[in-house]
């Protein structure tokens, strides 16, 4: 920023010194030009200084002109003026105006700071001194000759001038370069330090891993950038949280089946160096060896899919929803075949996984199955429950003929882990729910629970139309 400023400084400097200078250089060009033009063409139409007797016996100086140089070429080349001044320089463009006596000419003779003249040459009539010596008569015409009266004067003072202009512009630009570059190195520590404070952050939060916002003051882009870099923070706080209660949560569920195995063989191992088990009882212990391994991989593979913290799915696919909710019906329905299943499905088109679609409606069914059979029911072929299904306009509703949920529940039936008083007895996980809210925020809809009128619980999943979505 400091290069920056002073560069654009510098180039402004420079552009207006050269603009400047010019400007002024051709402004004085001009009033001396139109000067020393108008004194010649007044002193031509005198026909006092073009008389030879005059010319040769008065010099620029007697008149005053010590900086001017005066003398008259003839058309046949002659160069004439006072024996006492020296002439000004007379060559081919005055010779011109002589012999044409239709132009004015205007050139700069010289270098710079030396002998440097400005030359005009004007048209004139010269009257030679007549042999008998009578003075010049202006109106017989045999006593004139074309000629051009040349006047030059020293550009020496023009020149300083300008020498002192150019010295006081490189003097200015270059104070005002050297201004710039501080003011800029300043706007720019003062400016750049948000940045600064904000970069070390950066740092801290990559050596320490310590989440923790800076202050942010003002409303400029940095502050926006330190405002951002505070959500990302506490973005990623967040992140690391849900993986730390998962993490811990994981664990505590994952002790109970695991302990329980490990109990089950040991009295197996024991059983075995004794003797061993009846049949009967072996194979009891065999069964619930079974049923926790079984909960364990359930466990497992829920624990698998809410690791996945992705913010939505990256292979969607188009997939019809009404046959996703009729595969799971299928499936829960098998598994639970003493309920009644009230089912009406409308097609509805989505973006989407497929696998997690079903896996999320499965589990609506299997929560909705588990709590529509009473604790006393009868199994004997005779439905003792009913869930009913209705997919409709993308609201896909699961309503149970449970007990359903209890008020202080309702909240936090969606949280991972979370089992009420009454579920606690009954097999599961708490991760089932969850998955189902997961799989919702994944595909943009909403899911939320509430207890139906005349029935159980009542849970809603509402899935964007395909039109709508993007892939």
């Amino acid at each position: 920023m400091t290069l920056l400023a002073a560069v654009a400084v510098g180039l402004a400097v420079a552009v207006v010194s050269i603009a400047a200078y010019v400007s002024v250089r051709q402004q004085m060009y001009q009033n001396l030009d139109k000067s020393l033009t108008d004194r010649a063409v007044s002193a031509a139409k005198q026909q006092v200084l073009t008389q030879q007797n005059n010319l040769e016996g008065f010099g620029p100086e007697a008149l005053g002109l010590s900086d001017i140089l005066l003398g008259v070429y003839t058309a046949d080349g002659q160069r004439l003026g006072n024996e006492d001044s020296p002439l000004p320089p007379m060559q081919s463009p005055e010779l011109a105006v002589a012999q044409d006596q239709d132009e004015i000419s205007k050139r700069t003779v010289g270098a710079a700071m030396g002998t440097h003249y400005r030359v005009v040459a004007v048209p004139a009539l010269f009257c030679a001194q007549p042999t008998r010596g009578s003075p010049c008569n202006a109106d017989d015409p045999s006593d004139w000759e074309p000629a051009a009266l040349v006047v030059a004067q020293s550009l020496k003072p023009i020149d300083q001038t300008l020498h002192n202009m150019g010295i006081v512009l490189w003097a200015v630009g270059l104070l005002g370069v050297i201004g710039a570059a501080i003011a800029g190195n300043a706007i720019a520590v003062s400016g750049l330090r948000p940045l600064a404070r904000l970069s070390g952050a950066a740092e801290h939060v990559a050596r320490t891993a310590e989440l923790r916002a800076i202050p942010v003051d003002g409303s400029d882009e940095i502050s926006r950038l330190a405002v951002s870099f505070n959500a990302m923070l506490a973005a990623l706080a967040q992140s690391q949280d849900r993986q730390r209660r998962l993490i811990g949560d994981a664990g505590h569920e994952l002790r109970t089946p695991l302990t329980s195995i490990r109990t089950n063989l040991d009295l197996l191992a024991q059983a075995d160096k004794r003797g061993g088990l009846r049949p009967e009882d072996r194979q009891q212990l065999l069964d619930d060896v079974r049923a926790q391994m079984d909960e364990l991989t359930n466990l497992i593979g829920d624990l698998t899919e809410l690791a996945r913290d992705t913010p939505q799915i990256r292979n969607a696919e188009l997939i019809e929803l009404s046959n996703v909710v009729e595969d799971a019906v299928i499936k829960v329905r098998r598994r639970a075949p003493n309920l009644e299943w009230d089912v009406s499905l409308e097609p509805f088109p989505v973006w989407g996984d497929e696998r997690l679609l079903g896996r999320a409606v499965t589990n609506l069914l299997d929560n909705a199955a588990k709590y529509s059979v009473p604790d006393d029911a009868r199994t004997d072929g005779v439905p003792v429950g009913l869930v009913t299904v209705r997919l409709q306009d993308g609201v896909l509703t699961v309503t149970d003929s449970g007990p359903g949920i209890a008020d202080a529940d309702l909240p936090h039936v969606f949280e991972r882990f979370y089992r009420s008083s009454e579920a606690r007895g009954l097999p599961g996980s708490g991760l089932g729910l969850a998955i189902v809210k997961h799989a919702a925020e994944q595909h943009g809809g909403m899911i939320y629970a509430r207890n139906a009128p005349g029935a159980g619980a009542q849970f809603t999943l509402w899935l964007p139309h395909a039109a709508t979505q993007t892939r």
